[in-house]
């Protein structure tokens, strides 16, 4: 890797041609993150629907741990990747991503192993889960490091053929978990499709992982990607922290009633999750040909995210109970007391990330940091003291004003490094 000392003049495509390769790239992120959220959606209500409010609760508990395990390797393999390596020359793309991949799988193996010990301690219900999600995690990780590898490439298409895959596997793998009716079933399920879809990806991108270059991909991104795993670990690992004091405080079952609430806004999260799995690299590429539309493109994103989230909320509260319950089943009436809560916390949210993609596409990777650790330590708090206050319908008041809280602190940082890059450009580092 070489450090280059001023930006280079590059010449900016026609607006035209740009918007429309935007656009494109755009709508295969949406897609993917559609058959994506999708499969993740038809499991979470037939678990609802199959097992209960409680034993909903107990996979909700397997599924923040695989968010937190999965935020670790994004940190350290995949996140650099897409920051450094989107846009570049195909043969620069493919070392990175045998190696980026590599270190999502030893992830994945480590993780794996702690969750398959951690499981056969605890026995009980929740036990037989995390055992499962031990074994499966690997390929999980690593059917999530190709669907970015991809984008980073601008190839979004293979990874919307990828999750296409997953959520076919899935189909079936549903089917014998139904007859065995157990959240360890539907546990295995959903990893042994995602595997299914690992394995694919492998042939998509004709490249083998090399977990023997994880370790030089962790000391090649150290500045970077040590940053980004402490970032998304706090993220994941508050989410967990609040999972887990919410049953212990409320309930198990209120758990599964957070999720379920979450679970509505299903189709919304499915575009937010989907653009931000483009905006880094579009930030990014924005960034290297009108660096001085970087903060429009931003306010834009996290504009549109946010008044799409409070659109569907209101939808949400004009749903008849009967159709509720037809989606949720029993778990419809603890749901749905959430949905103005949840709906002004994923709307600050959305907010908030147009900011997080501009300080990713700045390498602003302290400041992005500060945000992140800020706004962890705000969703503990808030969902904690909610929850102790005014139990479960308190703790979601509390983490909509603790996303509140957050959003501006990104779009402060955001601004104060524009003004910096204004006034001392950051020189470019390039990958040979």
């Amino acid at each position: 890797m070489t450090t280059e000392g001023e930006n280079p003049q590059t010449t900016a495509p026609p607006a035209g041609s740009a918007r429309r390769a935007l656009v494109g790239r755009l709508s295969w992120g949406l897609a993917d993150q559609a058959a994506s959220s999708i499969s993740n959606f038809a499991v979470g209500i037939y678990v609802a629907r199959s097992l209960g409010v409680t034993a909903f609760g107990v996979f909700s508990l397997a599924w923040v741990t695989y968010g937190v395990v999965l935020n670790v390797s994004r940190g350290l393999a995949t996140d650099p990747l897409v920051v450094r390596f989107s846009g570049v020359p195909d043969a620069s793309w493919r070392g990175a991503v045998a190696r980026s991949s590599g270190t999502a799988l030893v992830v994945g193996t480590a993780s794996g192993a702690a969750c398959l010990v951690a499981g056969l301690s605890l026995g009980g219900r929740v036990g037989p889960a995390f055992a499962c999600l031990g074994v499966l995690l690997p390929g999980l990780l690593l059917q999530d490091a190709w669907r970015y590898s991809f984008f980073a490439a601008g190839t979004g298409q293979k990874a919307f053929v990828n999750d296409l895959v997953w959520g076919v596997a899935l189909v079936p793998a549903m089917v014998v978990a139904a007859r065995v009716g157990s959240v360890a079933a539907f546990v295995l399920a959903w990893g042994a499709s995602a595997a299914v879809a690992a394995a694919y990806g492998c042939l998509q991108s004709g490249i083998r992982p090399r977990t023997t270059r994880a370790r030089g991909w962790l000391r090649e991104q150290r500045d970077l990607g040590y940053r980004y795993l402490v970032e998304n670990v706090s993220l994941s690992g508050a989410s967990q922290l609040r999972a887990y004091g919410l049953g212990a405080i409320v309930g198990v079952g209120a758990v599964g009633a957070v999720r379920g609430a979450e679970l509505l806004l299903g189709p919304f999260l499915a575009v937010l999750m989907g653009l931000s799995l483009v905006t880094v690299a579009e930030a990014a590429r924005v960034l290297r040909q009108a660096p001085q539309r970087l903060g429009k493109f931003c306010l834009l994103l996290g504009g549109g995210q946010a008044a799409a989230a409070l659109l569907w909320g209101g939808a949400l509260l004009l749903m008849p109970d009967r159709l509720g319950e037809l989606v949720l089943g029993d778990v419809w009436h603890s749901a749905s007391q959430l949905i103005v809560p949840v709906t002004l916390g994923v709307a600050g949210a959305g907010l908030g990330t147009g900011a997080a993609a501009g300080l990713r596409a700045l390498a602003a990777a302290r400041r992005s940091l500060r945000c992140q650790l800020f706004a962890s330590a705000c969703y503990v708090s808030g969902g904690l003291g909610g929850a102790t206050v005014a139990g479960t319908v308190g703790s979601a008041w509390g983490v909509a004003v603790a996303t509140g809280c957050s959003s501006a602190v990104w779009w402060l940082q955001l601004r104060s490094a524009l003004g910096e890059r204004h006034h001392h450009p950051i020189p470019e580092v390039r990958t040979a």
